[in-house]
């Protein structure tokens, strides 16, 4: 998707030009120039059905494996939750395909018409969208505990790392200094998960903080000398 997101970005920069040119405009009691904006309107909608669909695919993709990795992780800690929040707003229909996102863009990017020339700037759209995440039926901010939030970040990155891996690759696992966010038990947990990965690398300011069964190479960083451990 890296080349639809970049035609969304070059849509979004030119179509956030225009919005500021005439909020400035009207600032200055100065003549607004609106006429090109339903075509950016279009091109913004048609951009971003694309990514909004390739998004919400992923979402559903990853939801059971961030499930399973966080009871890996933290069994009987209650089931987790991903919620892709749209700035369409809760009414939107996301789930009738790139065709009714793409109209519920253009409506609501309509609706918003008045207020994104008051205030210059786009309000509608995937660059305005945010991914929530819930424990139970509450949200993760605010209310997990520091444990269980390392335990829903870390559940996020081995499904992600799952997700590659079902795509026939071997990716590089990367565990910079999680170790010591985790008590033992989540320690012992998460070792034993990613053992079985072909390349994982590990990094830590206490030694001790990596579990002993998460055998390999080690090596210690220090007075910048790299030595590998006997």
């Amino acid at each position: 998707m890296a080349g639809v997101r970049q035609d969304y970005e070059r849509v979004l920069k030119q179509r956030n030009a225009l919005l500021k040119s005439a909020a400035m405009a009207r600032r200055s009691s100065g003549r607004v120039e609106l006429s090109t904006l339903d075509v950016w309107d279009d091109h913004l909608a048609r951009a971003g059905a694309e990514l909004l669909a390739a998004r919400l695919d992923l979402v559903a993709a990853l939801q059971p494996l961030v499930r399973g990795a966080y009871e890996d992780l933290a069994p009987g800690g209650g089931p987790t939750l991903l919620d892709y929040r749209s700035s369409m707003g809760e009414e939107a229909d996301l789930g009738g395909g790139r065709e009714a996102l793409y109209q519920g863009l253009l409506a609501a990017l309509a609706a918003a018409r008045k207020q994104e020339i008051e205030r210059g700037i786009t309000l509608v759209g995937p660059h305005r969208d945010e991914l929530g995440l819930r424990l139970g039926e509450l949200p993760a901010k605010g209310y997990a505990s520091h444990g269980e939030s390392w335990s829903f970040a870390l559940g996020l990155r081995l499904a992600s790392y799952e997700l590659l891996r079902a795509d026939g690759g071997e990716p590089v696992l990367v565990l910079d200094d999680v170790f010591a966010e985790l008590d033992t038990r989540r320690r012992e947990r998460l070792a034993e998960l990613v053992a079985p990965g072909e390349q994982v690398l590990v990094t830590a300011a206490v030694a001790e903080d990596v579990p002993r069964s998460l055998t390999g190479s080690r090596y210690s960083v220090a007075d910048g000398e790299v030595k590998r451990d006997a």
